[in-house]
C-alpha cells in the first residue's frame, strides 16, 4: 500500500515528527511518501529529514495564486507513485488534497490536530477547514477532545476515529551537551529549572506563564524559567518579562528543532495553552521522566492525569499555575514519582507501535473497494 502524506511544513516540529514516526513504525508492506508545499523554501528541513530517514519526499509548488496548477501537479504525483491513499495534514493540505485525490480516484484521509485561531487569516482558513473535513472519506482526530470539536463542525461520527499522537521514550543517557547549554542560559544561582516550549502565538498562553513565573520567583529565588520557541509575540513577551524584572530568570531560548533533548535536564515542563489537540510537548516531557503542569484543555487531560504525572489547572489562571509549579518545586520526591508515572503512562498508551496498529486497522478498510465492504457485510449477516 502506498500512503502519501501531504502537509504544509514551515519548520521541523511536532506534526512532522509524528508523520515520520508513523512511517517508520508501519510494516514494510506500507510505503510512505511525504509531500510538502514549497512555502518559500521553508519546507526543506522536513523534506531533508524525511529523505535522511530513507523516505521519498518531494516539495510541491504553492497554490496561493495557482491553485489549479498545484492540484494538477499533486494529481500527477499521486498517479506516478500509484498512491493508494492520500493523508492530509492541515487546512491547506486538506483543501488542495481533497480536490487532487478526488480527481485521482483515491480515498483521502485528514488528520485533525487542532485549530489555533492565531489571527484573523488563520481563523478564516480554519473555518473553511471545518467545512472541508465534512467531505473527507475519514478524519483521524489526535484526541477525544479534538474529535468533539470535529463533530461539532458537522463531520459524521462514523467518519471519525481517534488515534493519539505518539512518542519515543528516551532510553539512552541524557546528553551532557544539552545540559551545559541549559546551564549557560541561566545565572549560577538557579537550582531548579521550569521549562516550556511552543510557538509564540496567543493560543499557547505564554503571557500567562510569564505572570505565573513572577509569582513563583517571589516565593522561590532559586527557580528559573526557560521558554523554547519563537513567533510573532516574542517582542510582547520580552517587554512583559522586562516589566516584571525577570530578564535574568526567564529566558527566551529561541527555536530548537529537538527541544526534547533538554527535558531530562529540567525539573518540570509547563503547558499554559488555551487550546490543544494533543500536545507533543506533554508526551515528550513524560517520555523524559518529567512532571507536567498543564491547562485542562483539549486532549491534554488524556495525557496528563491530575496528581498522577502532573497537575492540571484552569486556562488563563496564573495564580493556580504558580501554585502548582511551587508545589512541585518544593517536593523533589513528588517530581520523581510523577516523572516515573508519566514515563510509564506514555510507554503503555502512546507508543508509535500502538499508533501504527491503529492505522493498520483503518487504512486497508479505506482503500478496499466499497463493494468489497458491502460483500463482507452481506457475508457476515446471519440468515
Amino acid at each position: 500500500m502506498v500512503v502519501v502524506h501531504l502537509t504544509s511544513s514551515r519548520l521541523f516540529g511536532g506534526p512532522e515528527r509524528q508523520m515520520l514516526g508513523l512511517g517508520e513504525a508501519l510494516p514494510p508492506e506500507y510505503r510512505s511518501i511525504y509531500l510538502s508545499f514549497w512555502e518559500e523554501g521553508h519546507c526543506q528541513p522536513f523534506i531533508q529529514e524525511a529523505r535522511r530517514r530513507g523516505f521519498e519526499a518531494l516539495p510541491v509548488q504553492d497554490g496561493r495564486f495557482r491553485l489549479r496548477a498545484t492540484v494538477k501537479e499533486l494529481q500527477g504525483i499521486l498517479q506516478r507513485c500509484r498512491a493508494s491513499l492520500l493523508c492530509c495534514h492541515g487546512y491547506k493540505a486538506n483543501l488542495i488534497g481533497l480536490w487532487a485525490a478526488r480527481r485521482s480516484g483515491i480515498p483521502v484521509l485528514a488528520v485533525s490536530r487542532g485549530w489555533t485561531w492565531e489571527n484573523w487569516r488563520v481563523r478564516l482558513y480554519e473555518a473553511l477547514d471545518r467545512r472541508v473535513l465534512r467531505f473527507m472519506d475519514h478524519v483521524v482526530c489526535v484526541s477525544e477532545g479534538q474529535r468533539a470539536k470535529v463533530l461539532r463542525g458537522g463531520v459524521a461520527a462514523e467518519k471519525t476515529s481517534v488515534i493519539h499522537n505518539a512518542v519515543h521514550v528516551l532510553e539512552e543517557e541524557p546528553d551532557a551537551g544539552h545540559e551545559q547549554i541549559l546551564k549557560a542560559m541561566l545565572p549560577p544561582g538557579v537550582k531548579r529549572v521550569v521549562c516550556a516550549a511552543g510557538r509564540f502565538s496567543p493560543e499557547k498562553g505564554f503571557d500567562v506563564l510569564v505572570d505565573a513565573a513572577r509569582l513563583v520567583l517571589e516565593r522561590d529565588a532559586a527557580a528559573g524559567f526557560v521558554l523554547f520557541g519563537d513567533g510573532g509575540l516574542r517582542p510582547a513577551l520580552e517587554k512583559k518579562i522586562a516589566l516584571h524584572r525577570m530578564t535574568d530568570r526567564f529566558v527566551l531560548a529561541g527555536f530548537h528543532p529537538d527541544v526534547r533533548r533538554f527535558f531530562p535536564h529540567v525539573d518540570m515542563v509547563v503547558l499554559p495553552s488555551f487550546t490543544e489537540g494533543l500536545p507533543n510537548v506533554a508526551l515528550e516531557a513524560c517520555a523524559a521522566g518529567k512532571p507536567v503542569v498543564a491547562t485542562a484543555v483539549g486532549g491534554t487531560p488524556e495525557v496528563i492525569v491530575d496528581g498522577h504525572n502532573g497537575y492540571l489547572v484552569a486556562a488563563g489562571d496564573p495564580v493556580g499555575m504558580a501554585q502548582a509549579i511551587c508545589r512541585l518545586l518544593g517536593s523533589p520526591p513528588a517530581r520523581r514519582a510523577m516523572g516515573e508515572s508519566g514515563r510509564a503512562r506514555v510507554r503503555a498508551h502512546f507508543s508509535f507501535a500502538q499508533q501504527s496498529r491503529r492505522y493498520q486497522d483503518l487504512l486497508p478498510w479505506l482503500v478496499a473497494p466499497r463493494t468489497q465492504h458491502l460483500g463482507a457485510l452481506t457475508d457476515a449477516t446471519p440468515a
